[in-house]
């Protein structure tokens, strides 16, 4: 079955980074375009970044453009994030799912607390 297992999460201050993994299994990774998301408090699960399947084309949402990185390596069904010059508002848990259309289920997300 689909599984997807988010990792590298924690607490830092404003200004610091930190890199998030995401192995998947259970589907054929190396062919779909895969993104993460993220919840804040008290708000709806947001698209924050996506790879396509090669690598080739990334897309951003705008909030995090210039300071997030995402990248994936198909031979160990991993997709990444890296994150620098966080900010409070990036505080949420993140997740990482098929884009644009999920695979119906979820992990159970990493959590990044960004303190000011």
């Amino acid at each position: 079955q689909v599984q997807l297992v988010e990792s590298g999460g924690g607490s830092v201050q404003t200004g610091g980074s930190l890199r998030l993994s995401c192995a998947a299994s259970g589907f054929t990774f190396r062919f779909n375009t895969m993104g993460w998301f993220r919840e804040a408090p008290g708000k709806e699960r947001e698209f924050v970044a996506s790879i396509t399947w090669s690598g080739e084309s990334t897309f951003y949402v705008g909030s995090v453009k210039g300071r997030f990185t995402i990248s994936r390596d198909n031979a160990k069904n991993t997709v990444y994030l890296q994150m620098n010059s966080l900010k409070p508002e990036d505080t949420a848990v993140y997740y990482c799912n098929r884009h644009p259309t999920s695979l119906g289920v979820w992990g159970q997300g990493t959590r990044v607390t960004v303190s000011s």
